[in-house]
């Protein structure tokens, strides 16, 4: 599995599911074109990518128009272009092909994938994370969120809402959103301090 500093973006859930297969790190969908609307997601992106962001769209018409529209919202944002290439196809959910009759990320190979990220990291060796078996001593995990009460209590919604402004994250998050977004900008330590100042 190789894994990114940065957050890679896709179009959808079946696209993020395919790459999952490929990458353990963070994965954000745009949803289609609902990313447009939505003032959370977008700052959810920004803050989750201030080190930059890897966008793999669909090769075809509406995925090239999402990254493009993507690129003109992330301002300074550094942006690493990853293209699937233009085959043709139906993916095996679906009855029909897409309008312009290629595969989305979700119906590329996973041998596909692995090659386009290998060629992103021959020319960017800095955004593989070497430093992997360190960051992982101190993820914070599911266990650490119901120990500090930020999953599985009545309050918890509250708890990560607080948390949430503290480091400039969107509100509302679920427990599975919040953690792996507190893993890409935060640490156990700055999460206990944040709570324990709201205790005092």
């Amino acid at each position: 599995m190789i894994e990114l500093k940065i957050p890679v973006i896709v179009e959808g859930r079946y696209d993020k599911s395919k790459l999952s297969e490929v990458i353990s790190s963070t994965i954000l969908t745009t949803d289609g074109f609902s990313v447009f609307n939505s003032r959370e997601k977008i700052k959810l992106i920004k803050r989750l990518g201030e080190k930059g962001v890897i966008i793999l769209s669909d090769s075809d018409g509406g995925g090239r128009l999402i990254r493009s529209k993507l690129k003109g919202m992330l301002d300074n944002i550094k942006v690493y272009n990853v293209y699937i290439p233009a085959i043709e196809g139906k993916e095996r959910r679906k009855q029909k092909r897409s309008k312009d009759g290629l595969l989305g990320v979700e119906g590329i190979n996973k041998e596909t994938l692995e090659s386009l990220f290998d060629n992103l990291l021959k020319n960017n060796p800095e955004l593989l994370d070497s430093n992997e078996t360190a960051v992982k001593k101190d993820e914070i995990d599911t266990a650490f969120l119901y120990e500090k009460g930020l999953c599985g209590k009545p309050d918890s919604g509250e708890k990560r809402n607080t948390v949430c402004l503290k480091i400039g994250l969107p509100s509302d998050m679920n427990a599975k959103a919040f953690k792996e977004a507190v893993n890409l900008i935060s640490s156990k330590k700055e999460i206990e301090k944040i709570l324990a100042d709201e205790t005092v």
